[in-house]
C-alpha cells in the first residue's frame, strides 16, 4: 500500500480549490508553494476537518495563499492579518486559525500586530515565510534581509541588522517558536504539525528562496543555488549553542526556540466575562 505521501498529488488535491485560479500566481522555483504543500500535509496528518480551519493573510506573495486553500479563508489589508485572525478566535475559539504572510508584511507593517498578538497569547498559528525582500513589489529591502546583501532599494548592500523573528516572539511571550527552511521540509512539516497542536500564539518561521528578485539581485538566480544557499547557512540550535556569536553571523539557526504550556487568552477573557456577569447578578 502506497504511503499518503507517495499519494500526494491526489490528498493535496482535496484541499485546493481546483478551478480557474491554477496555474498559480507564483514565479517558477518560488519557496512558497513548498511551504503550502508542508501546511497541507500538516492537516491532513492530524485529520483537522476543513470546515474546522481558518486561513488569513495580508499583503504580498505569499499572502495570496488563502485563494487556493479550499478552507474558510480571508485576505485583508497589509500588516492587518493578525488582528482580524485575533477576531475570528475570539469569535470561534472552536476554530484552528492559521495566519500566513511574509517578512514585510508580518515584520515591518504588521510587527506591532506581531508583537501583541504574541503577548496576548491569542490561540493562532502564524507561519512568517521568510524569503528576505518584497517579492510582490520590486525586491526592495525587507526587515530580514541580510547585510551587505543587496535589494532594489539597497543598490550598495543593507546596512541594517535584520530582525530575530524567532527572539523577538520568544521575548515577546509566544507558547511556541521554531524557525525552518524549505530546504528541510520534513522538518517544516513537523514544526507546524507541532504548532498546530499547540495552546496559544504559536510562530513558524520559514526561510524560502526567492530566485526572481532576492536571488537574482543576489547573484542567485536558479532556485537551486538559492536552495543549497539556504542548506549551507543552516545550522541547528543544539550546534548553534556551543559556537561564540561572530560564528553565528549569516547563520539560519534551525530548532524550537520556546515551547511552554500557556493559557490562552481567550480562556482568561471568558473567565472574565464569568466574573463581571456574576457581579452584576
Amino acid at each position: 500500500m502506497k504511503s499518503k505521501l507517495a499519494q500526494s498529488g491526489p490528498m493535496v488535491h482535496q484541499y485546493l480549490r481546483m478551478d480557474g485560479r491554477f496555474p498559480h500566481v507564483w514565479c517558477a522555483g518560488c519557496g512558497i508553494g513548498t511551504m503550502f504543500n508542508a501546511l497541507i500535509h500538516a492537516i491532513d496528518d492530524l485529520h483537522i476537518p476543513k470546515e474546522k480551519i481558518v486561513l488569513a493573510s495580508g499583503i504580498g506573495c505569499t499572502s495570496r495563499m488563502p485563494g487556493y486553500l479550499d478552507t474558510d479563508t480571508f485576505h485583508v489589508l497589509h500588516g492587518r492579518a493578525i488582528p482580524a485572525a485575533t477576531g475570528v478566535k475570539m469569535a470561534r475559539p472552536d476554530m484552528h486559525v492559521i495566519v500566513v504572510g511574509g517578512d514585510g508584511d508580518m515584520l515591518a507593517i504588521g510587527g506591532n500586530h506581531f508583537i501583541h498578538a504574541a503577548r496576548r497569547n491569542i490561540g493562532i498559528t502564524c507561519i512568517v515565510l521568510n524569503n528576505y525582500n518584497y517579492g510582490m513589489t520590486g525586491g526592495q529591502q525587507s526587515p530580514t534581509t541580510p547585510e551587505e546583501m543587496f535589494a532594489t532599494t539597497a543598490p550598495y548592500g543593507v546596512v541594517d541588522e535584520p530582525v530575530d523573528s524567532c527572539a523577538l516572539a520568544a521575548a515577546a511571550g509566544a507558547a511556541f517558536v521554531a524557525h525552518t527552511t524549505v530546504y528541510n521540509f520534513v522538518q517544516m512539516r513537523r514544526f507546524i504539525k507541532m504548532a498546530l497542536q499547540h495552546e496559544g500564539f504559536r510562530m513558524i518561521e520559514v526561510a524560502a528562496q526567492c530566485p526572481t528578485l532576492f536571488g537574482r539581485l543576489n547573484h542567485m538566480s536558479s532556485p537551486t543555488d538559492l536552495l543549497t544557499w539556504l542548506k549551507d547557512r543552516s545550522i541547528s540550535l543544539d550546534k548553534a549553542k556551543k559556537l561564540a556569536p561572530e560564528e553565528l553571523k549569516d547563520k539560519i539557526v534551525t530548532g524550537v526556540f520556546a515551547d511552554r504550556k500557556v493559557e490562552e487568552y481567550n480562556e482568561r477573557y471568558a473567565r472574565l466575562v464569568k466574573k463581571v456577569r456574576n457581579n452584576a447578578d
